[in-house]
């Protein structure tokens, strides 16, 4: 009968962040395990919260399934002799596997008859399996930090302090290093600390519940939410919409309890973004907001505490915001003292890679990249495009973006406001690191799109150029992330770049700081840019062999692959594309490699030669003017045309005849055709 399981490694507060990572790993690791050791289940959860990562499997086998394995041996006909005696191959086969002779059987495969042994191995009981299971699961966690405590070698985001372990109702027994597992979990640290038995999973989470502790992070998530909306409502407001500060939270507390504090209205003059970040970086404090979004003189506190009088938790988050605000109001005026485009020299002791050298060097690179894009897209653009470049990075080396790195732009945008500078640089220092994570906006303006692309190229190219190449999950730079950024902006812009030239400019610039031939980094630039552009096609629903077909034609400017793209898979909906394929692959296969001719009218000997030519001439201009004019579905619509001669062309003529002029000629005929849509896609790498 099937039963559930339960276990729960009890811990000091572990990081918020390490915890939405370790549940998820928890189950995959554990799905991993009951496969690997044939133990069927219909269900498994990961619950936790910053003190016990739990693990609930429903329904979970008591006996693990049995396994059978055949093993194969020498032929038939080499293990035994004319008259069915084994011979020493068949006994030594036998002797191996540990068996007797008379145990072996024989199998028929593709290749023959073969020699072969059946072993049957009973399950065992699952019960005694947890026994290693368990501990194998539990060490089999990963952290981005872990340690080692007191005289234990066994290393985990924090010390372990108890491991409940329960199959049936009955505890799993077994040691991980000093810790035993049993039946015991405990509530909230604080509020009710003391050690409760557990029977099932259930009264798991009933008691907990009733010991101030809400294990399923997604009931706290909502719960939060709830509280957040309810508790804002009363001072007029609203929480501002921050889902990663949420996530945070919820992994921050066992139970949550929201309250809310004020501070002193005077700061709202500070900038919006600077006031919300000092909230919540530093305190985890969500904003409020009146119904037209302008922030409101208050925050919400997400407490793992339940007091009497709520009102002195209120008083000491409000007594620490009031010193950060302050540091934050302090840090901004002594920015102001000095004009941003003053701190560009100071750059020149940031740096950026040891190998690339300065922040300061990769603003001049870029900047010169930037110009370079400003002369193919908008020439009238270049001045304040070279200023945005030359201001973009200045906030590095400020003291407010120094306590708030991720501020970068957003206050480098601010004092370029405050300095009077043109909207289209204010609003391109803002925008230029965008897009930073998937479904982020890119830039609006021309400076910051520009610049974007500058920065995001130069820091590709530069890292390809030392070596720096993302390997597997490893990829320090982001360098993934800002060839995407790269690839949507230039869609997004429709950007008509030779991205061969860009990348070539780019290694120009970087001369000096290159640590291989400038060929090879460029070949292997462009291929990963192919390999994001392809993964980015495919998420979107385009057959890969679609994308290849036209990528192995044209892969030099993106806005150009991806149109032609879009319009070869909408051509695979026309009903007749299925026999048009087939048509034009009889055409490129027959073709000989490297062949070259000229069609001779006066060559033609049958009527279906003469219709095909004729049909070919009726639509090559039209063809060659809308390939001409990127109107590349009225291109493929116009070649379509030719399904039917092409196919009464194949039933009625003979191509590769004897004679030599008249077989030249018929090839010579099919190349046109392939002519036509050659230099569009390949379209011998679609598959019907």
């Amino acid at each position: 009968m099937p039963k559930e399981l339960l276990l729960e490694i009890g811990t000091e507060e572990i990081p918020s962040s390490f915890v939405l990572m370790a549940l998820k790993e928890i189950e995959q690791n554990a799905r991993k395990l009951f496969e690997t050791y044939r133990i069927g289940f219909s269900e498994i959860k990961a619950l936790g919260t910053p003190r016990r990562l739990t693990l609930y499997m429903g329904q979970v086998e008591e006996r693990q399934q049995d396994f059978v394995t055949e093993v194969l041996g020498p032929a038939k006909r080499v293990a035994y002799d004319e008259k069915g005696n084994p011979t020493k191959a068949a006994l030594g086969f036998a002797r191996g596997q540990g068996v007797t002779v008379e145990d072996l059987c024989i199998k028929a495969t593709e290749r023959g008859e073969y020699v072969c042994v059946i072993k049957w191995e009973k399950g065992s009981e699952t019960g005694t399996l947890l026994r290693k299971i368990l501990p194998e699961l539990i060490t089999s966690l990963s952290f981005p930090k872990s340690m080692r405590w007191g005289e234990s070698r066994l290393r985990f985001a924090r010390p372990i302090h108890w491991i409940l372990a329960l199959f049936g109702g009955e505890v799993v027994d077994f040691q991980l290093e000093e810790l035993r597992s049993g039946s015991l979990t405990y509530g909230h640290r604080f509020l009710k600390p003391q050690a409760i038995p557990i029977q099932d999973f259930a009264t798991y989470l009933q008691a907990l519940r009733e010991a101030y502790v809400i294990v399923d992070p997604d009931e706290r998530r909502e719960s939060i939410r709830k509280q957040l909306v309810e508790v804002a409502s009363q001072k007029g407001g609203k929480p501002l919409e921050d889902e990663a500060l949420l996530d945070t939270v919820t992994f921050l507390v066992e139970y949550p309890k929201v309250i809310w504090g004020q501070f002193d209205p005077g700061y709202l003059r500070l900038p919006r973004e600077l006031l919300i970040t000092t909230l919540r970086e530093h305190q985890k404090y969500f904003s409020v907001v009146d119904s037209k979004g302008q922030l409101l003189p208050y925050f919400l506190v997400v407490s793992n505490m339940v007091a009497k009088d709520m009102s002195i938790i209120r008083q000491g988050n409000e007594r620490v915001l009031k010193a950060r605000l302050a540091d934050a109001e302090f840090f901004f005026h002594e920015d102001q003292k000095r004009p941003l485009e003053t701190r560009l020299e100071d750059l020149k002791q940031v740096i950026f890679q040891e190998k690339l050298g300065t922040s300061y060097e990769k603003v001049q690179r870029f900047t010169q990249l930037a110009l370079y894009l400003a002369s193919i897209i908008d020439e009238s653009s270049k001045p304040l495009v070279a200023r945005t470049a030359q201001l973009c990075k200045a906030d590095l080396v400020t003291e407010m973006v120094k306590e708030f790195p991720n501020l970068q732009g957003i206050m480098g945008s601010e004092y370029a406001r405050l300095s009077g500078e043109p909207e289209e640089v204010v609003k391109g220092i803002l925008e230029h690191y965008r897009p930073r994570f998937a479904g982020d906006a890119i830039p609006e303006s021309t400076s910051g799109a520009l610049v974007s692309l500058a920065d995001k190229l130069d820091t590709i190219v530069g890292c390809f150029g030392v070596n720096l190449i993302p390997t597997g999950s490893e990829d320090p730079y982001a360098l993934r992330r800002q060839a995407l950024g790269i690839i949507h902006i230039i869609l997004g812009k429709e950007y008509s770049l030779s991205l061969n030239a860009l990348i070539s400019q780019s290694l120009q610039l970087l001369q000096g700081k290159l640590l291989r031939p400038p060929e090879e980094v460029k070949k292997e630039v462009l291929e990963f840019f192919k390999v994001r552009f392809i993964n980015l096609l495919t998420s979107q629903g385009i057959r890969q062999d679609t994308i290849e077909a036209v990528l192995s034609v044209e892969f030099d400017d993106l806005v150009d692959s991806y149109r032609r793209i879009l319009a070869l898979a909408e051509f695979r909906n026309d009903p007749g594309f299925e026999s048009l394929l087939i048509a034009f692959k009889r055409v490129i296969n027959i073709i000989p490699k490297g062949f070259s001719g000229k069609v001779n009218p006066n060559l033609f000997e049958r009527d279906e030669e003469k219709d095909l030519y004729q049909a070919v001439l009726k639509i090559k201009d039209l063809v060659a003017s809308a390939f001409a004019q990127k109107e590349y579905r009225k291109a493929l619509t116009e070649i379509s045309t030719l399904r039917s001669p092409v196919d009464r062309f194949f039933t009625g003529v003979m191509v590769m005849v004897e004679d030599p002029e008249i077989r030249t000629n018929r090839l010579a005929l099919l190349d046109t055709i392939a002519d036509l849509f050659r230099g569009f896609a390949d379209f011998s790498k679609l598959v019907v």
